[in-house]
């Protein structure tokens, strides 16, 4: 593999770390049926996996389900499995929002042009709202799945069920879960993760990320043990979960300049020494509590800014999802695959109800402190009536 291989030319459309040249492992979930295509990417070194699937249809040919950055290596990987399996037949885009996932799809659709595009309804862009055909969809192969569900373009083999969208002023946000009942697995893209306590073998790749923030301050140099990869993946996930969780201390710019000129490291990759943080000693409980043991969780974002406007027309498709009775779930982001129950699975969204439902197993509460900083950007969300106003529990 050489350099050449890894290469993303389209990054300055969404300018997120490793930016132009990104890593592809591909893993196989189910022998000869599902395979998931991980990569990673994030800001400031806050990078978590993103994830594509790929299911080989019973008909021959290939579903991928939220493409991933197109780069010679990813497309090869592809290829390997179309020798073997048949070509890629359908190209799902399941969010309406997450940009992450949006900017991959028209590239990637070039890359396999007898495929068709189906896309969740109801698709927006920022700042401009522009055509799909604009952002290089292909117009006479893009199709948007129906939320009446009176036409299933995957056939008898595939369920889908759309979430939203969920209006949120600037735009919406949506999501469309896929069902493959032959091997009885669900795909969903951001509603729900399971974060482990050891960093993804993808993250690990480039392990320098990790070792960035496991750092104490920015002074400090440490060696590249699995401890200290440890470290830096949770204190990751506390960032790419709460944003600034109540453990971490943000220097004032004077003092983060000051520290940054004394820094060991000043290169252009180390961000010139910048490394404007603490962590209370209590970092490692916030994690514990957000980790829960590798439980199914609805990520901080989403449960404070954007479900909790449509609280009912989540559970019920949450309920949806349960009745497919399914044995695997596999997410774009975080862990996966996951061995999890539908009960487990609907329990993740009893912060809708007003009583929670009885599981057997461990309560793992989100610490009010650390939902503050989220708290606070809703409100003032909501004096700019930027977002409509939460809608009471069920």
């Amino acid at each position: 593999m050489t350099q050449r291989d890894l290469l993303w030319r389209y990054w300055p459309l969404l300018p997120l770390y490793p930016y132009g040249k990104r890593r592809t492992l591909r893993q196989e979930v189910l022998k000869n049926t599902i395979w998931t295509f991980d990569q990673v990417q994030g800001i400031f070194y806050v990078v978590v996996p993103i994830r594509m699937t790929v299911v080989r249809l019973e008909a021959g040919g290939l579903l991928v389900y939220a493409p991933v950055a197109p780069t010679p290596e990813c497309v090869q990987l592809v290829r390997e499995l179309e020798a073997e399996h048949g070509t890629v037949q359908h190209i799902v885009l399941p969010t309406i929002s997450g940009l992450e996932h949006k900017v991959f799809v028209a590239p990637f659709a070039r890359k396999f042009p007898s495929a068709h595009v189906y896309i969740a309804p109801q698709q927006w862009s920022f700042p401009f709202n522009l055509p799909l055909s604009w952002l290089g969809f292909p117009r006479k192969r893009t199709h948007t799945l129906s939320s009446s569900y009176d036409y299933n373009p995957f056939g008898e083999e595939f369920d889908y069920a759309i979430l939203g969208p969920i209006k949120l002023g600037l735009g919406s946000f949506g999501e469309a879960a896929l069902f493959h009942k032959p091997s009885r697995t669900v795909l969903v893209t951001d509603t729900v993760i399971s974060i482990p306590k050891t960093p993804p073998e993808s993250v690990q790749l480039d392990p320098y990320p990790l070792l960035f923030h496991a750092r104490d301050n920015g002074l400090q140099t440490v060696e590249d043990t699995p401890e200290m990869r440890e470290k830096g993946w949770q204190r990751i996930c506390l960032f790419a979960t709460y944003f600034q969780p109540n453990a971490l201390e943000v220097l004032e710019w004077g003092e983060a300049l000051q520290e940054a000129r004394q820094a060991p490291n000043r290169s252009k990759k180390a961000y010139f020494g910048f490394y404007p943080f603490r962590w209370q000693s209590n970092w490692k409980q916030s994690f514990e509590q957000l980790q829960g043991n590798g439980r199914l969780l609805v990520a901080p974002i989403l449960q404070t800014l954007i479900l909790n406007r449509a609280p009912r027309e989540t559970i019920k498709w949450a309920n949806l999802l349960v009745s497919w009775h399914f044995e695997r779930l596999i997410p774009c982001h975080f862990q996966a695959p996951l061995q999890v129950s539908p009960r487990e699975f609907r329990q993740a969204f009893s912060f809708l109800e007003k009583e929670e439902l009885p599981i057997n197993q461990p309560a793992y509460p989100l610490p009010e402190e650390d939902l503050a900083p989220l708290e606070n950007i809703e409100t003032r969300l909501k004096k700019r009536k930027l977002v409509p106003p939460r809608q009471d529990k069920v």
